[in-house]
């Protein structure tokens, strides 16, 4: 579900046109739906109804403050894996204890700042991290709570390259490691096992490697528990996946609270989601402008304005995203198949080959769909390109929530050496 729809024959979110948006800020441009943001946090909320639930969104799918904001005002805390993202939920007004740190790399001074913040949940990733944190919250005379993020050997994720959870991934302790390291939080100082926490990738469309997954993770919180550890927490982490491209059905977020549901069973804990995309994903549009129309002797390229540097999915992941006209075509318009790549100096840079698309003249503006998520997140000023300015829409009203920045600021953290000036 999505409010990114033609009326009058123009693409809308909400009821702001797209081209007005366009017109203001310029392209390539991201607009994000309040409506779908809070609407998506309000189905998650709706499915997990009266559980212990602790609604985490991650903020590294789209950590923009006017989104966090957005959500942290329908009830939402925050998963985040840096200082840096947990500066920024708290900023947007997500109190630290509804904030979980997660993320295998996990500096020393990252975690006095949690520990300073009194955060929720460390989930912790290794033994060397554990031994690290011990020594932080001794010296700072704090107590750390920690659940072990474990790596149950379970594949799953729409790419390669966003599964997490399978042996040999660098996330999570080897799941034939985690009993003896729970044993080791009980022995050390300014450490306590509050939960055990699991995360098996991203996009997953069906549900069946995470029932397998959460049922491992299940047991093995109650043999914890056997063994004498206070555990009071689940963190089934996130990955539930979005439909990108029409005909896409991954599971329904009921179908997904159902099965952890049946799972959890009696076992009386807080449960903790981490969704991001699920939120985020269908929630915003890239809008870019044609410059181009190049003919080659086996194909015809639509140049636009918008670069790999601005959109990373389809680069990083073979990733697809719906391509719409912002002027709706007719029903019986002939297409043309177009390879959509952009300006940067990469052969990388290319969002799609062979699309069905109705004929494009330059000055014309397309919407790439599904972009709310990983998107602007993941952009940089490659080739010297400025970041993408993101626009927040309400109704019939929008706002600029990250201006498009000068050349000047692009370079203001840049010096020359005393030899060069």
């Amino acid at each position: 579900m999505h409010h990114f729809d033609y009326k009058n024959g123009r693409l809308h979110c909400e009821d702001v046109s797209l081209d007005a948006i366009a017109d203001k800020v310029g392209t390539p441009v991201y607009v994000y739906s309040t409506a779908t943001l809070t609407r998506h946090a309000r189905v998650i909320a709706d499915v997990f109804a009266g559980m212990d639930c602790l609604i985490a969104y991650s903020v590294k799918a789209n950590g923009n403050l006017a989104v966090l904001s957005t959500l942290a005002r329908a009830g939402c805390g925050a998963d985040v894996v840096s200082a840096g993202e947990m500066q920024r939920a708290m900023t947007a007004g997500v109190s630290a204890d509804r904030i979980v740190f997660s993320g295998v790399g996990k500096t020393r001074d990252e975690m006095r700042a949690a520990l300073e913040a009194g955060i929720h949940q460390f989930n912790v990733e290794s033994a060397g991290e554990l031994r690290a944190l011990s020594s932080v919250a001794t010296s700072m005379d704090k107590t750390a709570p920690v659940a072990l993020r474990v790596n149950p050997d379970v594949a799953a994720g729409g790419h390669p390259n966003i599964s997490t959870g399978k042996s040999g991934d660098k996330f999570g302790v080897p799941w034939d490691d985690a009993p003896a390291l729970y044993d080791e939080v009980a022995r050390l100082p300014g450490v306590e096992a509050v939960g055990v926490d699991v995360h098996i990738g991203s996009q997953i469309g069906e549900l069946g490697p995470m029932r397998a997954a959460f049922e491992k993770t299940v047991g093995l919180a109650r043999r914890l528990r056997e063994a004498g550890h206070a555990i009071s927490r689940i963190d089934v982490g996130g990955g539930l996946g979005i439909p990108y491209a029409e005909g896409d059905a991954p599971a329904p977020p009921a179908d997904y609270a159902a099965m952890i549901r049946d799972v959890i069973g009696d076992l009386d804990v807080q449960v903790i989601l981490e969704p991001g995309r699920v939120i985020a994903g269908n929630a915003g549009v890239m809008v870019t402008e044609a410059l181009y129309v190049k003919p080659s002797p086996d194909r015809t390229f639509l140049i636009v304005d918008a670069g790999m540097n601005d959109l990373m999915r389809p680069a990083l992941y073979n990733a697809h995203h719906d391509i719409l006209p912002l002027a709706e075509p007719a029903a019986d318009a002939p297409t043309v198949a177009y390879d959509l790549v952009g300006p940067i100096c990469e052969s990388t840079d290319k969002f799609a080959a062979q699309r069905e698309m109705p004929a494009i003249e330059p000055g014309a503006r397309v919407a790439f769909m599904s972009s709310g998520a990983y998107g602007a997140a993941l952009s940089s000023q490659y080739n010297a390109r400025p970041l993408v300015p993101e626009v927040l829409v309400d109704g019939d009203r929008f706002a600029i929530v990250r201006r498009r920045p000068s050349f000047e600021e692009m370079t203001a953290l840049e010096r020359l050496p005393d030899w060069l000036t």
